[in-house]
């Protein structure tokens, strides 16, 4: 006579028809998934005491994906204050507020670097240089005559972070500047920086006259 055959699986490992469970290897009626496909990643979200799986292409934020040789999981970045990582202690995106430096996330940029957008700028590297301007005016001492040398000065900024022609452009970084030695006027003339007027003293005696400088 003929029979019928009925096999019983487990309940850990038995499929279920829920929207949680499609994406899964395995099922858990209890805990969600339990086994992902190889370019899946499980991800665990707690429940009360519990922990529910879901089976996603990419981990949400504040998690990162580490592949196995068995699973794939999605773990948590050791930072709050991270919405990306690379990894555990590498953050590649801050939540609003904080500003990325070396994979960490700053409520301020530490000295030497300079905020832009969400990033802290390091010695400006990403930011491109403008144009020299005109050599200043030969100075010494704070006057333009009087000596023989001097030293005169240019300037060149940075990138500008204005993205439209109505925003007010600021530079992203310091103004990088440089010095040359130049040659100054040795005389001053009435009305140059320098010029001082010649002071006179009338001295008396013996019939003569001295002026003093």
């Amino acid at each position: 006579c003929s029979g019928l055959i009925v096999f019983l699986l487990s309940p850990a490992a038995q499929r279920e028809t829920s929207e949680d469970c499609r994406s899964c290897l395995e099922c858990s009626r209890d805990n969600g998934c339990v086994r992902c496909p190889e370019r899946l990643f499980l991800f665990l979200q707690r429940e009360g005491i519990s922990h529910h799986g879901t089976c996603l292409h990419a981990c949400p934020a504040g998690h990162y994906g580490q592949r196995g040789k068995d699973v794939n999981r999605c773990m948590k970045c050791r930072s709050s204050d991270c919405e990306q990582c690379f990894s555990r202690d590498f953050c590649t995106k801050c939540k609003p507020g904080f500003q990325l430096y070396k994979g960490k996330c700053l409520t301020h940029c530490p000295e030497g670097t300079r905020p832009h957008q969400t990033d802290c700028l390091e010695n400006c590297v990403l930011a491109p240089l403008g144009e020299w301007s005109e050599w200043s005016v030969c100075l010494r001492d704070g006057v333009t005559c009087g000596f023989r040398w001097g030293k005169q000065t240019r300037t060149r900024v940075g990138g500008q972070t204005g993205k439209t022609p109505d925003d007010k452009a600021t530079p992203i970084c310091p103004p990088h500047s440089e010095t040359q030695r130049c040659r100054m006027k040795k005389k001053c003339t009435t009305g140059e920086k320098g010029y001082e007027p010649v002071r006179s003293m009338a001295i008396t005696g013996a019939n003569s006259r001295c002026t003093l400088g």
